[in-house]
């Protein structure tokens, strides 16, 4: 028979609401039933009674009545790959994101940056959390929080503007403008999730800045620096100069490389985050380049 569980809580889950902590520990109790435990007094902190919403702290004690736990929805793939981590301390981890992989699992498939961070630290008490996501074909530098606290503080970070974002980014035609160009448009989304467009014209402002790194006659390959974070910003934002990513289906066209688009430095207050683009052969990215897109962006 089922039996009441007392779960302790670490110093990775303080700061949680109470009802994020039970989701993440009771994988496969549906939250109606979490919210409903809570609210009849079965959920106990510290033998008390808490609200959804009240924080967790380290030390304390939450009570789980006896239950058996909902089957989870069945998937259609199961998280597949290993993870290329570029850095890992005590409160985050940094993974070099390949092309083509969901940040986070959707409609129709399992396999995502968030599942292979969940499988590799499944022991954790805490699995690494991402703190903002790109893509599913944008490569690059992703980070997740290892604590609860160390995500909330990268989310208000980001939410803030005070981290830094620079992107590589092949574009089709000769790119006409020396030095750092300012992007500037307003952009509106629109479709379901999964298939959104963007278009500019009207909506939020989106700004950016642009370097140019190489031209070439058909091709050229730019350091792209985000003020705002729209929806497929960099994307949309080259394209109605007449400069589309390389391999953008949505915005320009296929390219059997896929697209040309990599988040390739991310700074933080007091720290900088590099992630070597992945491109070879005619779009590999030199030593030179790279120093050209440092000097336009400095820290």
């Amino acid at each position: 028979m089922p039996e009441v569980l007392h779960l302790p809580v670490s110093t990775a889950e303080a700061g949680q609401k109470l009802l994020q902590f039970l989701e993440r520990r009771l994988d496969g109790v549906p939250r109606p039933a979490l919210m409903r435990w809570i609210r009849t007094g079965q959920v106990r902190v510290d033998g008390g009674r808490r609200k959804p919403f009240d924080r967790v702290e380290a030390g304390q004690t939450v009570r789980v009545p006896p239950h058996r736990p909902g089957e989870a929805a069945p998937e259609l793939s199961t998280p597949t790959g290993e993870l290329d981590i570029i850095h890992e301390d005590e409160e985050i981890v940094a993974v070099a994101k390949p092309a083509g992989l969901p940040s986070h699992a959707g409609t129709g498939h399992a396999d995502s940056v968030d599942a292979r961070l969940k499988a590799r630290f499944e022991d954790a008490v805490f699995a690494p959390a991402l703190a903002h996501r790109l893509d599913r074909d944008t490569s690059g530098l992703l980070l997740a929080a290892k604590t609860h606290t160390a995500l909330r503080r990268l989310n208000e970070l980001f939410r803030q503007g005070l981290t830094g974002k620079t992107y590589l980014a092949w574009v089709r035609g000769s790119w006409p403008h020396a030095g750092v160009t300012l992007l500037e448009d307003l952009l509106v989304k629109s479709g379901e999730p999964g298939r959104e467009r963007v278009r500019a014209g009207s909506g939020k402002p989106a700004l950016a800045e642009a370097a140019p790194l190489v031209v070439g006659a058909a091709e050229s390959l730019l350091a792209v620096r985000l003020r705002t974070g729209r929806t497929h910003q960099i994307r949309v934002q080259l394209a109605t100069r007449g400069h589309p990513v390389v391999g953008d289906p949505k915005y320009g066209e296929p390219d059997p490389g896929g697209l040309h688009l990599h988040a390739w430095r991310l700074t933080l207050p007091g720290r900088t985050l590099l992630c070597p683009p992945p491109w070879r052969g005619a779009h590999a990215v030199s030593r030179e380049a790279l120093a050209l897109a440092l000097r336009a962006f400095p820290e």
